[in-house]
């Protein structure tokens, strides 16, 4: 029978507001986890805490270092944790020739440097308690670039050789590093990707949606739900031999060997 139980143990979710990161706060939840989560809003943060009472959310930017920081202080002084998904990120669209170094920083700064900071503060309970569990949330754009999603892609790809690197180096601990490639995902990113090209051919947001995923071989998009649900797997002790893996969880969307 497998061990799916999470009961006792602390999560840390970034970037929780919606999508992906608010549907792994809920399923670690219901797995028994007490979760601790962040978004930039209060509103955010009010709505998603009120799921459960193993819930709590704090306000935090994980683009800027300090205010990463003042989470991250909170989360240790609430006892660390013994699972950590960095989830938040950005994915914004633009021509490479007119992006400037200051976007490339910022998008660096919330991406990947949230990442390594958080993984950077909490790894060492982990390694201490030899059990722990840490998810990068990167992107089939990692793997398969798209020339207008460059800096979002490099970041993705970036979180994918940190989270091999560290597989190698923190497993004999019994901490387990692993990537996540979302593919096509129905989130309120895509939706607001489809209605501005909806508006721009005359047609509708669900009709462009729908043709999107006719390029998946399972024929659609995927929910926020299937990609948590693979997440909260990696996270329990049915996966503990599953290490330093990038798993892609695209619908079949990855075409290689």
């Amino acid at each position: 029978m497998m061990d799916l139980d999470l009961s006792g143990k602390r999560a840390v979710v970034t970037g929780a507001s919606l999508g992906i990161g608010e549907a792994v706060v809920k399923e670690l939840a219901d797995m028994g986890a007490e979760v601790v989560f962040c978004a930039r809003s209060q509103d955010a943060v009010d709505k998603l805490a009120g799921y459960s009472d193993k819930v709590t959310g704090l306000t935090a930017d994980m683009g800027d270092k300090a205010s990463t920081a003042t989470f991250l202080d909170t989360v240790e002084e609430r006892g660390g944790a013994d699972i950590l998904v960095n989830n938040v990120g950005a994915s914004p669209s633009r021509n490479f020739l007119y992006m400037t170094d200051e976007e490339w920083q910022e998008l660096h700064e919330l991406n990947l440097l949230s990442a390594i900071r958080c993984t950077r503060r909490l790894l060492p309970k982990m390694r201490k308690q030899k059990w722990g569990r840490v998810v990068m949330v990167a992107s089939g754009a990692a793997k398969y670039p798209n020339a207008a999603l460059i800096d979002y892609g490099a970041t993705k790809a970036a979180m994918i050789s940190i989270s091999k690197s560290l597989s190698r180096k923190y497993g004999a601990d019994g901490v387990l590093v692993n990537s996540i490639l979302p593919g096509l995902i129905h989130t309120a990113m895509w939706e607001r990707a489809a209605t501005e090209i909806a508006e721009a051919n005359d047609t509708t947001m669900d009709k462009i949606l729908e043709n999107n995923g006719k390029s998946v071989p399972v024929g659609r998009y995927g929910t926020s739900e299937e990609v948590a649900a693979v997440i909260a797997f990696l996270c329990t002790n049915a996966a503990a031999y599953v290490n330093g893996v990038s798993l892609e969880v695209d619908g079949g969307s990855g075409a290689h060997i």
